[in-house]
């Protein structure tokens, strides 16, 4: 029984750990993907969360993300994002940065303003 479950973990671990780490290919307006912290965030997409797996690796230090595709919503639309990332084409920040614990993409503690509201201009 335990040589079937290591097997199992065996083969599907990598499977897991490629599709964390696989960039979106195509998605809907405002749909939500989880990835690794190593992969770059694609043009379009902003990130909206940070977190730990081990999906992609054991320590402390946050390594998945949760990107959001902006590409396609509707103008006048806003969306919080951490400001691990530069606003998309179109998109610009309303009022002040902001901290969020969910936008925590360091191992260091920090109440730096790290988040920002960004809108859909053009």
């Amino acid at each position: 029984m335990i040589r079937k479950r290591a097997a199992a973990l065996v083969l599907v671990g990598p499977a897991l750990w490629l599709a964390a780490a696989t960039p979106p290919a195509h998605a809907a307006p405002g749909e939500v993907q989880t990835v690794c912290a190593s992969t770059l965030t694609p043009t379009g997409w902003v990130d909206v969360s940070w977190g730990t797996s081990l999906t992609c690796g054991s320590g402390s230090a946050p390594n998945i993300k949760q990107i959001k595709q902006l590409t396609g919503l509707p103008v006048g639309t806003t969306v919080n994002a951490c400001a691990s990332t530069y606003p998309p084409a179109g998109w610009v920040q309303t009022g002040s940065s902001y901290y969020s614990s969910s936008c925590r993409y360091s191992a260091v503690p920090s109440f730096n303003p790290n988040a920002w509201t960004l809108k859909r201009v053009s």
